[in-house]
């Protein structure tokens, strides 16, 4: 039997989700949004990819076809037939590709500042600079001070790109770019009937919501916006409560959300 992900379990409640992180994050990464977890309500379990984490050890070709699979898969050890997903930055490419692979077993989508299914469209020069980040962790914390809107303490910008290098090895981090960057299978989801919320952080220089209105909510019928306020690209760190709150409203089916 092949090897099962890692993984951290929040709370025994009867809306099951699954979480994937962003490029810089791994399961851990959403630690600090847990306290507003209604635990009776909801079971969380963060996700931790090939090379990631609790999976660091796991080798693999780093694709969102295979980490699909293995989130399919332990769907199964968990006995969830059907959940919802949650997925940050990469993430968003990601949980397009469980939802490509099964889509009868997903409830239903919550985008966090995600990437869309047509990727990153980075010029060469922008892709350069993200692909230095790989081995130098001064430019991991360039992009991370970037993305949510150069206004956050360096201190916390430097534990966040500290954390990204330590928990996720070269090779998977590498080959991950690649999947989220440059890879476009937004003719697939056109048209998918799974319900979708997408959330932008205010601060998001690059997940705009003109650009999610372009691209997720051209392509998914079933599919609404919310702007997070004082949050950049990472409202679960940068807003943690208000972002819980949001997102349990939404994955609970409450029809104000």
């Amino acid at each position: 039997m092949p090897e099962t992900n890692g993984y951290w379990r929040v709370g025994t409640g009867p809306v099951k989700v699954i979480a994937l992180s962003g490029w810089f994050g791994c399961a851990d990464a959403w630690a600090p949004m847990v306290d507003g977890i209604d635990t009776d309500a909801a079971s969380w379990v963060f996700f931790d990819y090939r090379g990631y984490g609790r999976s660091r050890q796991m080798s693999g070709q780093f694709t969102f076809e295979e980490a699909a699979q293995d989130v399919l898969r332990l769907a199964d050890q968990l006995g969830w037939e059907r959940f919802s997903l949650v997925g940050h930055s990469m993430g968003g490419k990601a949980i397009q590709q469980v939802m490509l692979a099964a889509p009868a077993r997903v409830e239903r989508m919550l985008a966090v500042t995600a990437v869309p299914a047509c990727g990153a469209r980075m010029d060469a020069q922008r892709l350069a600079l993200f692909g230095s980040a790989i081995d130098d962790i001064k430019q991991r914390e360039f992009v991370i001070n970037y993305s949510t809107g150069n206004r956050l303490p360096a201190s916390w910008v430097t534990r966040m790109a500290r954390h990204s290098w330590d928990n996720a090895t070269p090779e998977a981090f590498g080959a991950y770019l690649a999947e989220w960057a440059t890879r476009d299978f937004s003719q697939r989801v056109v048209g998918s009937q799974t319900p979708l919320k997408v959330m932008v952080g205010e601060h998001d220089p690059s997940l705009t919501a003109d650009l999610m209105g372009k691209t997720w909510l051209a392509w998914y019928p079933d599919a609404s916006l919310e702007v997070l306020p004082n949050a950049g690209h990472y409202p679960m760190n940068e807003t943690p409560l208000a972002f819980t709150a949001a997102a349990q409203r939404y994955l609970s089916g409450d029809a104000s959300a």
